[in-house]
């Protein structure tokens, strides 16, 4: 994406997911760039400490994109200026978050209800734009939903218009949360209705998936969100799929057993006691092999890193006996 990020293969936002150790992982495996979770405006200018530790940069991390969530346009452009003041050279941009459908965001004017308020929007924008020095990005759906239209690709132009170096474009509408299919439609037509680079987003979870999404929308960019979780090597096959080469084969069992295990230990090593954070994380990782369905139900009993290593060695044995 010439002029703001270079890259062509990212790593969604995605709130308790994209923590320090799991961007570690998919920046190793092929990842161009990570964004944070969701960082909330409210509780940085609150100097909410487990905030702030959501933007700590991961091991091998030059560059980062952090993503903002709030809808008063000042407290937005404060935090933003805080945010590039504190990171230095390693911020890639702010990108601000108007696609989230969670209602517990929704309901309080955030997330994905700005695209219900585009002036609003508009001026989180602009406001953002204006106080930091680093290009600013947007983050939205296809609409807020059906009845209500598509409102994308004029939703893109305002955003264009009020200082966005660059949209990423979720295909489903918001009331349809993850359900349905995303239509890479509406993101074709965000990037015919647009100037600045646009990023597509929705239902990549194979190296074909992305193929499929840039050839079938011109867009600048692929993000990767929920196909990453458990698999972080979907990067490099998406990237060899992008350039004409062979893709790499998917992991073997002991492959995805080993990753897990390093996963484990890296958020031992950077969040302590929040190793219970592994859980969701090891669910992805162990899906679909022999003996999983065990492994399961004693990985929601976990609580520390041997705990992890136990319940992940047995399980080795297991797929290596098969």
């Amino acid at each position: 994406m010439d002029g703001v990020f270079g890259n062509r293969v990212l790593l969604a936002p995605m709130a308790g997911v994209s923590d320090i150790a799991f961007r570690a992982l998919c920046l190793e495996q092929g990842a161009d760039m990570a964004f944070t979770e969701m960082v909330s405006a409210k509780g940085l200018s609150y100097a909410n400490e487990k905030t702030r530790c959501l933007m700590r940069l991961a091991e091998g991390e030059e560059r980062v994109g952090v993503q903002l969530f709030g809808h008063e346009p000042g407290t937005m452009a404060e935090q933003a200026a805080a945010i590039a003041a504190d990171l230095g050279s390693a911020l890639a941009c702010i990108d601000v978050n108007m696609g989230c459908p969670a209602r517990k965001i929704v309901t309080k004017g955030d997330g994905s209800a700005l695209m219900r308020a585009p002036a609003l929007a508009a001026r989180i924008v602009e406001a953002i734009a204006g106080a930091v020095a680093v290009p600013v990005t947007v983050k939205f759906r296809r609409g807020w939903s059906e009845e209500t239209g598509e409102s994308a690709p004029a939703f893109a132009e305002r955003m264009e218009r009020a200082g966005a170096a660059a949209v990423c474009v979720h295909g489903r509408f918001a009331v349809q949360m993850y359900r349905g299919a995303s239509d890479a439609g509406a993101i074709r037509r965000v990037k015919q209705a647009v100037g600045i680079p646009v990023i597509g987003n929705g239902d990549i979870r194979t190296a074909d998936d992305a193929l499929r999404m840039a050839e079938a929308t011109g867009c600048d960019a692929v993000m990767v969100a929920r196909g990453a979780e458990g698999n972080p090597w979907i990067f490099a096959q998406i990237k060899a799929a992008l350039a004409g080469v062979p893709v790499p084969a998917p992991p073997a069992p002991a492959e995805r057993i080993g990753m897990a295990r390093r996963h484990a230990q890296l958020l031992q090593q950077r969040e302590g006691r929040n190793i219970v954070r592994m859980r969701k994380h090891a669910m992805w990782y162990v899906a679909g092999l022999p003996g999983a369905a065990a492994a399961r139900r004693q990985i929601n009993e976990c609580e520390s890193l041997e705990d992890f290593e136990r319940v992940l060695g047995e399980l080795g044995h297991i797929t290596s006996s098969n």
